[in-house]
């Protein structure tokens, strides 16, 4: 028989642990202390080597960030903000859009969950991510999109993106689905789609007039983007002098670490603080040309004028304003092939003047003078008497010089007794010419071969010097392109021709110059997108305003490439069409390509997490906002 022994085991009381010391010795003790520190010691090495292996040092939450810009906002809503850089920089932060630009500068999704495109380009279809909250907490649907495209749509909007979505048809399939049809194929609607999106339930009940006057949400917007609006601060004038955002607790996609966003606004740019600020560089698909306007200037319609105008223009000069360029479609920056090396305007002011002289320029005391060539023409038929007509006229004309020759000087057009006297007085006149050829002594009073011969020589005017070639090159009063103005005005005037420079301010030129076509030359800038579409720019249809083809240039075989280009959905297929029509643009030369600038922006040195890349626009280097961070500590793994 087995017994089942049932042992208790128990921990001493903490009166009993007390009781230890007291039996041990002295040596007992301090080996006992040992043991004690040591276990103490590995077990803090263990866990301290434990939490280091398996954390990191990161981002994390807090900071406030200070944005000092030069200006103030106006209208901080999708369907304004295009024509003011504050304006675009708020609602970058503040709206989302079905697609929007990564830190890379490529188009990715942001509203939309996913899209399909059907038709080769002609269609569009989009679903959209489900509880996306406006700030106020209302719910996102396709309502709001389809409403945010009509509102441009409307003329009496007087939207500047209205261009860009006249045609395009909007189909609300269910709260989440939308569809988009356009009269053609487009392969750049993606980024169209980077619309930022107004809630409806805010503005559906405002009319088109009183839309750019609703202060309230105009400067005071509700979106759905990372940032919300929280403030706005106004001196004693009531000029705007700052704007805080703050982060969107609710905001539906990766949330940003900064907590808030402050914009301080100023009127000049020597006001700005550059003390404890890092400089970044982003490149932007953007360049500036001179563009030849040859409806105001009938001389810029002769491709020699404007060839010799390029080669007279030395943009290793311009190298500090950015990236020398000779074609608008900016391959270094889309990775297109570069134009024909045997096609380009390298400085070259000998091959430049022989442009001018064949062109009908002649260059006198450093300046070229227009050639005035008088009519005439040579003396090609046997006049006699009873000859009539336009030689006969033009022949008693040239007599008619020398009253020795043809005193009674009668232009009849018709060649009668005096005629012939008259003739007869400028053979013998030319005898050694004329006559002895053909061993006649005295004159005969036909004009024949060598009768001919001196009257073409006698009766041809000399051609006459017109005034200096001069043109007026037209831009934008910033301090960089007036200096740009200045080196070209330098550079054609050195090479022979006088420049005028005029500038007027941004309005001013959009308005007053750029609408009405209203320059001989004109130092602009412009800018392609993500996927580049130079068609606005230099499409024959663009010629008049609201089109951008500055130079109203036309071209069948440029125009074909370029309806082509834009309507293929396929990128290599695009591509050759653009470098196809770079190189006729380029030997048509309606313009001179300088430079492409660098996008310089300065921030806090305590600001980290910044990525540069390619940005379309200036408001662009907020695309990564998510990763920017000031403050650091351990995170798990």
């Amino acid at each position: 028989m087995m017994t089942n022994l049932k042992t208790n085991f128990k921990l001493p009381h903490v009166y009993q642990w007390k009781q230890i010391p007291q039996t041990l010795v002295k040596k007992e003790k301090i080996a006992l202390a040992i043991l004690f520190v040591l276990f103490f010691t590995s077990s803090s090495f263990l866990v301290t080597s434990f939490y280091y292996k398996n954390t990191e040092i990161g981002a994390i939450d807090g900071g406030q960030h200070i944005e000092e810009m030069i200006g103030a906002p106006r209208f901080i809503n999708p369907v304004y903000a295009a024509a003011n850089d504050v304006d675009r920089d708020l609602t970058e932060l503040i709206f989302s859009g079905l697609m929007k630009y990564d830190s890379n500068g490529k188009i990715v999704k942001d509203l939309a969950m996913d899209y399909e495109i059907m038709e080769e380009g002609k269609i569009f279809k989009f679903h959209i991510k489900e509880n996306i909250l406006w700030h106020n907490q209302e719910q996102l649907t396709i309502d709001d999109i389809i409403f945010t495209i009509k509102t441009i749509q409307n003329p009496d909007i007087k939207s500047p993106l209205r261009a860009n979505w006249l045609g395009v048809k909007t189909e609300k399939i269910d709260d989440f689905n939308i569809r988009f049809e356009l009269q053609k194929p487009y392969c750049a609607f993606l980024e169209r789609l980077t619309l930022k999106i107004l809630p409806q339930h805010i503005w559906q009940d405002i009319s088109p007039e009183n839309f750019p006057l609703a202060t309230i949400y105009n400067l005071g917007p509700i979106g759905t983007g990372p940032y919300q609006f929280n403030n706005i601060k106004q001196n004693e004038l009531g000029a705007i002098i700052s704007l805080d955002l703050i982060k969107f607790p609710d905001y539906f996609g990766e949330k940003p670490y900064l907590e808030k966003i402050s914009f301080v606004f100023f009127e000049k740019e020597k006001d700005l603080s550059q003390t404890g600020k890092k400089e970044y560089t982003y490149s932007m698909p953007r360049y500036f040309s001179i563009f030849f306007n040859p409806d105001k200037l009938e001389i810029l319609k002769e491709n020699e004028i404007r060839q010799a105008l390029n080669f007279a223009i030395n943009k290793q000069e311009l190298q500090e304003y950015g990236k020398i360029i000779d074609s608008p479609i900016l391959p270094e920056i889309y990775n297109f092939e570069k134009p024909n090396q045997d096609i380009l305007y390298e400085y070259n002011p000998e091959k430049a003047q022989k442009l001018m002289e064949d062109a009908g320029f002649e260059k006198k005391d450093g300046k070229f003078h227009k050639i005035v060539k008088q009519d005439f023409t040579e003396f090609t038929s046997r006049l006699q008497t009873g000859s009539k007509g336009a030689e006969v006229t033009q022949l008693q004309t040239c007599l008619s010089k020398d009253s020795e020759i043809y005193p009674d000087g009668k232009i009849t057009g018709y060649f009668g007794p005096s005629t012939k006297k008259a003739v007869i007085f400028f053979q013998e006149k030319y005898a050694e010419e004329i006559l002895e050829p053909w061993g006649y002594k005295s004159g005969t009073g036909s004009v024949g071969k060598t009768t001919r011969a001196k009257l073409n020589e006698i009766c041809k005017p000399e051609t006459k010097q017109g005034d200096v070639l001069k043109l007026s090159l037209t831009t934008v009063d910033d301090p960089i392109l007036e200096r740009v103005a200045e080196t070209i005005k330098n550079q054609w005037e050195n090479f022979g021709i006088d420049v005028e420079i005029k500038t007027f301010s941004v309005a001013e030129i959009e308005n007053d110059i750029i609408k009405p076509r209203d320059y001989e030359c004109l130092l602009f800038g412009e800018a392609l997108g993500a996927i580049p579409d130079p068609f606005p720019y230099w499409h024959s249809s663009q010629k008049k305003d609201p089109g951008l083809n500055l130079c109203k240039y036309e071209n069948k075989e440029a125009d074909a490439l370029l309806e082509k280009a834009r309507t293929t959905m396929n990128e290599e297929q695009r591509k050759e069409l653009y470098q196809e029509f770079q190189n006729i643009l380029i030997q048509d030369a309606p313009a001179v390509f300088l430079y492409s600038p660098d996008y310089l922006y300065f921030v806090s040195k305590e600001i980290k997490g910044i990525q540069t890349g390619l940005i379309s626009d200036p408001s662009k280097r907020f695309a990564g906002i998510e990763n920017w961070y000031i403050h650091t500590g351990r995170q798990w793994k």
